[in-house]
């Protein structure tokens, strides 16, 4: 063995000088540098092999890469900084990862997600690094939001839509990354009181005469969609809830002897259906004879030989599968027209008005939120809309409380009680 071959040894497939040419780094024969050390994780109080090579660094160099390395082994860090990622990049990645994992779970919940992250991503944030978004940066888009909403392209409820996303992808990029904090955790949501939903001349629901009318023109007009208004109107169950009824096969919804209908599961986009109603658990009802009649008319009548017949679903298409969720909004429109109602409205209305219709009928709030599965008393509240003859009757038996008289004593004078003639005595109010 020459000189020259006594200075170098073979150690995990690389020729490295046989002592360190600074502490920890090893010259190599091919070129560069090899580095080794091995320092304790306080984590598991064991120790941990570093072992690199450089082949481009200088030893110097070499060695501050090892110096850095053994730092944050020792502080207790799991891995080495990754490289940054944009935020487009992220939150893309992120969506497919709530889909595996079955954080997200319906079509519709996806499509909503792809929505907001096309919107983001096209605003100033998509084109940062993730790490690198601080609150100002946020503040920042939240202005050039509130100036869309302010011209009328957004509604501010798209916003705080967008603007919610937005929080669960910084706090999960503060979880994944090791950032030190989430940049839109304290951000406020955009006002949406100059912009509601539902008023006094649009609330969306129809009154107990109003619906009268209404379903006996669906049932004349469009007898196919008849019990599927009928049911939504006397449950309050979302048109999610109602497609996906079965009324035969292994595991029937409707328990045609029992009277009970079931509902565990929701439907939203194509033919995928997902387990569990929208508040996450399963609901049971205990449905009247006449609610039971309806849907036996319906089936009985309502279903075509063919695909209809031999599916298991209660409110099947013309091919057997679900009804999309549009279903409903041309007979309801056809049927607006048709008896001519003054306001706008939607399936959507069948739940709210199940509502009015419950405290009409004095039936108790718990026992209206088991049934149409509302999972709080102010969800509960933000589907009412209270009506003048509600508050007129309430405000009519508080003021009976306040203006109730004393009875007449039987031996006092006749009209002494009205206060009749007592000095500087006058009528009162009637």
């Amino acid at each position: 063995m020459s000189k020259s071959e006594k200075n170098w040894k073979l150690f995990k497939g690389s020729w490295v000088s046989t002592t360190p040419v600074l502490p920890g780094v090893w010259k190599r024969k091919e070129g560069g540098h090899v580095v080794r050390a091995r320092p304790k994780d306080p984590r598991t109080g064991r120790k941990v092999e570093i072992w690199k090579v450089h082949p481009l660094l200088s030893a110097a160099e070499a060695l501050v890469w090892l110096n850095q390395e053994t730092d944050r082994i020792r502080h207790g860090e799991r891995s080495a900084p990754k490289a940054k990622q944009h935020f487009a990049s992220f939150a893309v990645s992120l969506l497919k990862q709530k889909v595996a994992a079955g954080d997200i779970k319906s079509k519709a919940g996806i499509e909503k997600w792809e929505s907001v992250l096309s919107r983001l991503i096209r605003s100033e944030l998509g084109d940062f690094f993730v790490e690198a978004i601080q609150p100002r940066d946020v503040m920042l888009w939240r202005g050039s939001q509130a100036k869309l909403i302010q011209s009328g392209k957004y509604a501010p409820s798209t916003s705080n839509t967008d603007l919610s996303v937005l929080k669960v992808i910084l706090k999960h990029a503060k979880i994944e990354l090791g950032l030190s904090s989430n940049a839109a955790a304290d951000i406020p949501c955009f006002d949406t009181s100059q912009h509601p939903t539902y008023t006094r001349e649009e609330p969306n629901a129809l009154t107990a005469t109003e619906l009268q009318e209404f379903l006996a023109c669906m049932r004349r007009e469009f007898p196919q969609f008849f019990a599927m208004t009928f049911t939504g109107f006397a449950t309050g169950l979302r048109p999610s809830s109602l497609r996906p009824l079965r009324r035969t096969g292994a595991t029937p919804d409707v328990l045609w002897d029992e009277g009970r209908l079931l509902v565990r599961r929701s439907h939203t986009r194509g033919d995928s259906e997902m387990i569990g109603t929208k508040t996450g658990g399963d609901d049971e009802s205990s449905v009247p004879p006449e609610l039971m009649d309806v849907l036996r008319w319906h089936v009985e009548t309502q279903l075509r030989p063919g695909p209809q017949k031999e599916s298991e679903l209660l409110f099947p298409s013309e091919v057997g599968g679900y009804r999309s969720p549009s279903s409903l909004d041309k007979p309801f429109a056809a049927v607006a027209k048709a008896i001519e109602l003054k306001k706008h409205i939607t399936p959507r209305a069948m739940r709210r008005s199940f509502q009015d219709l419950c405290r009409t009928a004095e039936v108790k709030d718990v026992v209206a939120r088991s049934i149409c599965g509302h999972a709080t008393e102010a969800m509960q509240v933000r589907y009412s809309s209270v009506s003048h003859q509600e508050q007129q009757e309430g405000l009519a038996r508080v003021i009976r409380l306040m203006d109730r008289k004393p009875k007449a004593s039987a031996t006092a004078p006749s009209g002494e009680h009205r206060g009749e003639g007592r000095s500087g005595g006058g009528e009162g109010p009637p």
